[in-house]
């Protein structure tokens, strides 16, 4: 599948900022039958690209000039295999039990671990088992876009009972861990072919004891074609695709428009 993909995000401060400094994950990962066709990042300032502890291609942005907005914008191509699966092999840059490592984002507490308990099965194949935990997960937990923030950890979102894809993904990994299994944070794109839907996604990968698989909990599926992988790390904080800090500014307002579209679409 060929997807156009335009992510444009947007700073406004009602007072000039004098240093900014930001992490871009911008760039897709190439694994999974993922390829570029073309990717273009466009930003103020000067960048420097670097590849991460995760294998991110990760670009410093740093505008040393006052100044009140900051406008970026990824835009290109992608081509996904249409015969790929959700199986990803590990790229060995980090052990995989750094994975069970739990953060605050992703810490568990006792109801995480009775949701464990209760519906991860402790044996049968791993696909199975990881399905019956996504659906618990997407049970538990009502999509509803608006009610928590980046700093909403598992245990919250789980105790609140709705959340996004972000908190349906620090679940599932706290969920895994609990259980002994490595897991992973992603974040990416996901083509629905809905122009309204928000095409900014978050899912997760867990380890099977030899490949990740990548488990879409918010729709109970795993992932295929129609996913675009970014980065990976522990959690949000980890992976999210810009990420930064400031000297001055007042007060900041940030805006993101993710689209994806097909080659059919563009024509």
């Amino acid at each position: 599948m060929l997807l156009h993909i335009r992510h444009e995000t947007r700073y406004h401060y009602d007072k000039p900022v004098q240093y900014s400094i930001q992490a871009l994950r911008l760039t897709p990962r190439l694994e999974g039958g993922l390829r570029l066709r073309d990717w273009r990042i466009s930003a103020p300032g000067r960048r420097r690209a670097q590849t991460d502890a995760y294998g991110n291609v990760s670009h410093l942005l740093t505008i040393e000039q006052p100044h009140d907005e900051i406008s970026v914008l990824a835009e290109g191509w992608v081509e996904t295999d249409d015969l790929a699966g959700a199986w990803i092999d590990d790229d060995g840059r980090l052990p995989v039990l750094a994975f069970l490592q739990e953060t605050p984002l992703t810490r568990a507490d006792e109801a995480l671990r009775g949701l464990v308990a209760d519906h991860l099965p402790a044996s049968g194949d791993f696909d199975s088992r990881m399905a019956a935990l996504m659906a618990a997960v997407e049970n538990r937990i009502e999509y509803r876009a608006g009610v928590t923030d980046v700093e909403c950890g598992a245990a919250e979102a789980l105790a609140h009972g709705y959340g996004v894809c972000q908190d349906h993904a620090h679940v599932m990994i706290a969920c895994c861990r609990t259980a002994g299994i490595p897991a992973r944070y992603v974040s990416g794109y996901l083509y629905t072919g809905d122009d309204g839907h928000v095409a900014s996604h978050a899912w997760v990968d867990a380890w099977d004891g030899g490949r990740w698989l990548s488990c879409d909990a918010t729709h109970k599926r795993f992932a295929g074609p129609t996913y675009c992988r970014l980065a990976v790390g522990r959690d949000y904080l980890d992976a999210c695709p810009v990420r930064g800090v400031r000297h001055g500014g007042g007060t900041e307002a940030m805006s993101a428009h993710v689209l994806v579209q097909t080659q059919q679409q563009q024509q």
